[in-house]
Formats: structure tokens, C-alpha cells, sequence
């Protein structure tokens, strides 16, 4: 089973960081020695991967790390925005409790203090990436839905499609406070809306939350250096 964990997180690493180029057609055996381990795990993780959507089977058999389109991920950030849409509505249609109201507000409390600092350092940021992805995690778990949570974990597996992707490259381009000071509105929005059972007006403040990925994602694609500071950059065909 270890084997099998160390060659799906390496695999996935080894992807999203460049180490193996985008498009290129991976072979068992190849993997098996840059791994280290046997070919059975490399088989599982390529299945995995397959199935997480960063790889693509073949016709003839064997499989090739997949390339996408910008319109690719706009639309899973899209599908994530849809699926937390629902989240949201449900939480505030089935009435939260108290114990869970609490726990939402104390993670958009936490990403207050992250964003009361002056200048943000690179601690600053990774620390809203946490807290931010318990947040959304939060909403999730608020839904009492498994499927609407199975969905949402296929989404987020995709390269840019989780809610924290952009976060950590937001340390150095200008626009970085202005971005996270929406975003940290829109959950304080999000909050009244579930607290006070406003299941149509959660919906929407989730979906165009999503929505704001597309205008970070639109964002990064202008950094000329931002392919050796976002992993899976390089898997986008740009244009």
C-alpha cells in the first residue's frame, strides 16, 4: 500500500512541477525506475491519475500527460463554482447550526488577521491558503450532501481548479491585496447568506466567488515568470 501511495504523489509531483513534459507518453517501466518502485503501484497511480484527469489512456494502450486548453480549466472552475453554488444553498436551506456557523466564522476571522497586515510575506499567504481551503471545506461538510462532496473532489484534483490554486503566486504580482480583499468579502457575504437561510443568495455569491479564479487565472497567464513559481502551468496551451 505504500508503494502504491509514494508512486501516485510522486507521479502527481513529478506532473504538476514540469519534471515529466506535458503531452509526453509515459511507459510503466520508465516510471517504475524513476520512482523506485515496482510496476504494479506505477500502474495504480497511472489508473489514478487517469481517473484525477491528468493523464489521457491512449488508443493503442499506455497513456500521455494531458494538455489543456485555458477554456479547459475556465470550465472546471466553472463546474467547481456550480457545485459550491449548491453547497451554499443547501447549507442555508437546511438550516445550519450554531456549531457550524461558528466554525465558518472562525475561519473567515482567521483570513481577517492573515489580511490585517500591512505588507503580506510569503508565511502570510500560505497561511490564507490553509485557513482558505478549510473554508471552503467547511461549506461542503455544511451541505450534508456526499455526492455534491464526491463531485467536488473530483474537480479539485484538476490543475487550477481548487479554490486555494492561485494563492501562493499572488505574493508577488501587485494586484494580490485587492484580490484577496474581494475574495475575503465575498466570504463574509457568503456567511450571511447560510446564517440567515438565504439559500438562492449563497448559491450565487458562491458561484461568482468561483468565477474570481478565472480573473487570477487570467491574472497569472500575464506573469511572464510565472511558470517556475505555479506547478502545472506549464500543462496549459496558452491562446
Amino acid at each position: 500500500m505504500q508503494q502504491r501511495i509514494k508512486a501516485v504523489l510522486r507521479l502527481r509531483e513529478m506532473i504538476l512541477d514540469g519534471e515529466l513534459a506535458a503531452g509526453s507518453r509515459l511507459s510503466e517501466p520508465m516510471l517504475a525506475e524513476l520512482i523506485q518502485v515496482s510496476r504494479t503501484p506505477v500502474r495504480v497511480a497511472l489508473v489514478q491519475l487517469e481517473h484525477e484527469g491528468l493523464l489521457e489512456l491512449l488508443p493503442g494502450g499506455g497513456y500521455r500527460i494531458r494538455v489543456f486548453a485555458e477554456k479547459d480549466i475556465f470550465d472546471a472552475i466553472e463546474l467547481r463554482g456550480t457545485y459550491e453554488g449548491l453547497c451554499a444553498r443547501y447549507a442555508a436551506e437546511s438550516g445550519a447550526s450554531a456549531l457550524e456557523l461558528e466554525r465558518l466564522a472562525g475561519h473567515i476571522a482567521g483570513i481577517d488577521e492573515v489580511l490585517e497586515s500591512d505588507q503580506l510575506s510569503e508565511g502570510d499567504f500560505l497561511r490564507y491558503m490553509e485557513i482558505n481551503q478549510q473554508l471552503h471545506d467547511c461549506v461542503i461538510d455544511m451541505a450534508h450532501s456526499p455526492m455534491l462532496a464526491e463531485a467536488m473532489n473530483r474537480i479539485v484534483t484538476l490543475p487550477f481548479a481548487s479554490p486555494s490554486a492561485f494563492v501562493l503566486v499572488h505574493a508577488e504580482i501587485p494586484e494580490s491585496r485587492h484580490v484577496l480583499t474581494i475574495a475575503q468579502h465575498q466570504h463574509h457575504s457568503l456567511y450571511e447568506a447560510i446564517a440567515d437561510g438565504e439559500g438562492s443568495r449563497a448559491e450565487a455569491i458562491a458561484r461568482e466567488h468561483a468565477r474570481s479564479a478565472k480573473r487570477n487565472l487570467q491574472i497569472v497567464l500575464r506573469q511572464q515568470d510565472a511558470m517556475d513559481r505555479v506547478p502545472g502551468l506549464q500543462l496549459i496551451k496558452r491562446g
